[in-house]
């Protein structure tokens, strides 16, 4: 896995399927800067950070982030590509420290959260889940404000949907996506902590808007 992700090429298969290497071209990416925090998002990213009993973990339990993931319903598709071998197989690289979560909590519950994988400062996503609403939104808000702050500048997300797109994400040339990664691997690691002073940041103090 880290000599595929660090080629750009990531493994994607259903039950029963040999194992499928893909490099997409063009490549779906989000840029960091052009995050899109739209007015309903800003409301709810707003309302989490202010709460005492919500807030944002990383690495707390990933085995149950991607377990979520693996068994989110997708509309038009039966099954899911995070078969038992992808959760042992990403459960090893994040124990290897190469793969992390970002957990929303609300209450003490995991509520929602996503899986990445990195190399230096090559962020590759994965997916995400939602127990509650918007909760896998905010943990990308978070990934996006932790990015930021840690000198990422783009997040891989493989392939093109209209919900990436619309929070600012398009495609590049698969030349152009690969060149990227061969720098951002040659930077130290990224320190996969989260301040809450991180939402500053991507929405202004916390009494800046309402």
């Amino acid at each position: 896995l880290v000599a595929a992700y660090g080629q750009g090429t990531f493994p994607w298969f259903s039950p029963g399927q040999p194992v499928l290497w893909w490099s997409t071209d063009p490549r779906m990416v989000l840029p960091v800067e052009a995050f899109r925090v739209h007015r309903s998002l800003r409301k709810t990213l707003q309302g989490f950070r202010t709460r005492a009993d919500c807030e944002i973990r990383i690495d707390h339990d990933f085995r149950a982030v991607i377990t979520h993931c693996a068994q989110r319903e997708r509309p038009g598709q039966e099954g899911t590509w995070i078969v038992p071998e992808m959760v042992e197989a990403y459960t090893a690289l994040h124990r290897a420290g190469h793969a992390h979560s970002v957990e929303t909590w609300m209450g003490g519950q995991l509520v929602g959260g996503l899986y990445v994988v990195a190399l230096g400062t090559a962020v590759f996503g994965e997916s995400m889940f939602a127990l509650a609403t918007d909760a896998s939104k905010i943990a990308l808000a978070a990934l996006v404000a932790l990015c930021r702050a840690q000198g990422v500048t783009l997040i891989d997300c493989q392939q093109n949907t209209r919900h990436l797109a619309s929070l600012g994400a398009h495609e590049i040339p698969r030349p152009q996506f690969l060149a990227h990664i061969a720098e951002a691997q040659k930077a130290p690691p990224m320190h996969w902590q989260f301040d809450s002073l991180y939402w500053d940041a991507l929405l202004g103090s916390p009494l800046a808007k309402t």
